[in-house]
């Protein structure tokens, strides 16, 4: 094969449309360049929430079950208000923010992310700021008869709102898969039953944010899980299929049911103030699937 006689790589970037930079006429300097986010007028209208979202960024998640400190990726949505008099926000300072308490080491709980968003009031010179943030927690689940190891995840949440001169707000919840198995279809068949994946997700408001003492993760998880026909597992031999099937058999549960004894559980947490709970079952002799959701607070 005869040896290509290739230009140089700056003649390659001309020939294929590259330009010289043009003798620009406006400053370079930070100092001198109009900053049109902080030109004061009247824009009409305040805004509840501006900032920036799908931010991903690795995170240290703490654990009360092994792994007890993992490092994962969250997705991060940040926003604080804005007055009616400024044209905009300077988003960059959201993610020098977000950077700095990387830098940290920081921890995905409670506190840290109170602190984090009143900081980002400050920081934004605005009256609140909001902070929402998702990652993946994982957790060492044992299979139910050989004991055989191997990690599960679920979906943690966590939103706190802060607004000057009030309490701290917060939002926690947890998206887990479980195995729901159908009563009617055992009920009304000789043999068997039809049994599908349900999709539990519970958000809950703690009365005091700063200061839930219990892994709240495991907590909600266990809501869940506790009231399934069965938990899933990673790693399953035949004999742990055995006890999965048989176990899913003697739990029955409706989209109906879960949510009702998801809801008992959480009424029973003394640090929980109110809480909303779905299931949605992925139905596996329909097309479509089966839902079920209940609010409730006990204020």
């Amino acid at each position: 094969m005869s040896k290509l006689n290739l230009p140089t790589k700056q003649e390659r970037h001309t020939r294929f449309g590259s330009i010289q930079p043009a003798a620009g006429t406006k400053p370079t300097s930070k100092e001198l360049m109009t900053d049109l986010q902080n030109k004061p007028h009247d824009y009409l209208f305040a805004l509840d929430a501006v900032g920036i979202c799908e931010v991903k960024y690795p995170v240290n998640i703490p654990s009360s079950t092994s792994p007890t400190m993992q490092v994962s990726m969250a997705a991060f949505k940040m926003t604080t208000s804005l007055g009616r008099h400024s044209k905009g926000i300077n988003m960059s300072r959201i993610m020098e923010q977000l950077e700095a308490y990387r830098q940290e080491n920081w921890v995905m709980n409670l506190p840290t992310l109170a602190n984090f968003t009143q900081e980002l009031a400050a920081r934004m010179q605005q009256t609140s700021a909001e902070i929402e943030v998702w990652f993946p927690w994982f957790y060492e689940r044992i299979s139910p008869a050989l004991k055989k190891t191997g990690l599960q995840h679920s979906e943690a949440f966590i939103k706190i709102s802060y607004e000057k001169d009030c309490p701290i707000k917060a939002e926690i919840g947890i998206k887990a898969a479980i195995t729901t198995l159908c009563p009617c279809s055992k009920e009304i068949s000789e043999y068997s039953a039809h049994n599908q994946r349900g999709i539990v997700t519970i958000t809950a408001v703690p009365y005091d944010p700063i200061n839930v003492n219990e892994d709240w993760k495991a907590m909600l998880l266990e809501a869940a899980e506790s009231n399934a026909s069965s938990m899933l597992y990673p790693v399953l031999k035949r004999p742990d299929e055995k006890k999965v099937t048989e176990t899913a058999y003697e739990n029955p549960r409706f989209v109906e049911d879960m949510v009702r004894l998801v809801a008992a559980d959480l009424y029973e947490m003394e640090s929980i103030q109110a809480f909303t709970v779905e299931c949605r079952n992925e139905e596996s002799i329909h097309l479509h699937d089966a839902i079920a959701k209940i609010t409730f607070s006990k204020e």
